[in-house]
Formats: C-alpha cells, structure tokens, sequence
C-alpha cells in the first residue's frame, strides 16, 4: 500500500505539474488579460489541492518505503534522491510565491488590459524555475526506476 501511494502520489505530482505549466504557459501566450487573470487564481488553487499534499505524501511514504525495505539513508542513491528533492524544493517555493504575485498582477491588470513588464518579468521566472523543477522530477523518476547508485550502504 505504502509503494502505492508513493507512486500515485508521484502522478499527481507530475500530471499537475505539467498540467499547471501547461494551461498558464498557454494563457500567457494568448496575451489575453482575462485568461490569464482566471488561469493563475485556477493555477494557485491546483498547487494547494493536488501539488502541496502530493509533495508531503512523497516524503512521507518515501522515508516510509526505506525503512521498510530496510535501504540506507546515507546510501548513494538516497543522497541522490533527497538532494533532488531539495533542488526541487528551491525552485518550487519561488515558483509558487511567483504565481500568487502573477496571480495578483493579472486581476489588478484586468481593468487596464495591459499587461505589464513586471508581469511578464514574473512569468519569465516562472517558466524558468518551472523547467528547472520538472527536469528534476523526470530525473527523480529515472533514479527510482533504474536504482543506478547503490542502495544499502
């Protein structure tokens, strides 16, 4: 069960992930003030119902799985992986403060239809650390997939 939750956990993780990269990066591109201003509240929302609790339950069932198939903490392949974990980590907390000020910006910016440079200066960032992050969690995937480093120690 514990295998279970930890890799539908990993799903979720992933599929809101992409979906939330997705949908913004889309309501970006289409300039439209109104989209974006909708997609970001939608996007702030997603991460605290699907992302925030997938992250805990991968931690949890994670440090739960090495125990009890009795794994090494201070083996190679677990640095590895919790070092991930906090990579990821880093760019996910600046991605997730971006996104309540894009999600500010943009239903102040509603009003005027323009969209701003600091706006645009956010997404940037956005887009970046969000790249950052999921490249690290199609990495995370690999190792837990593949085991190339030792696991006992």
């Amino acid at each position: 069960m514990l295998k279970l939750v930890h890799i539908l956990s990993a799903v979720v993780l992933a599929g809101t992930g992409i979906g939330i990269a997705f949908f913004m990066f889309m309501a970006n591109r289409s300039k439209d003030i109104h989209a974006i201003a909708v997609t970001a509240r939608h996007v702030v929302l997603a991460d605290w119902i699907f992302t925030t609790p997938a992250i805990i339950l991968q931690l949890l069932t994670g440090i739960g799985l090495m125990k009890v198939l009795g794994w090494s903490f201070a083996s190679p392949w677990f640095v590895a992986v919790i070092g991930l974990f906090v990579l990821i980590g880093a760019c996910w907390i600046p991605v997730v403060l971006n996104q309540y000020q894009l999600r500010e910006i943009a239903k102040a910016q509603v009003e005027t239809a323009v969209i701003e440079a600091r706006f645009r200066q956010l997404m940037q960032r956005w887009t970046v650390l969000g790249i950052l992050a999921f490249t690290g969690i199609v990495i995370m995937f690999w190792l837990m997939v593949m085991k190339p480093l030792a696991v006992t120690s």
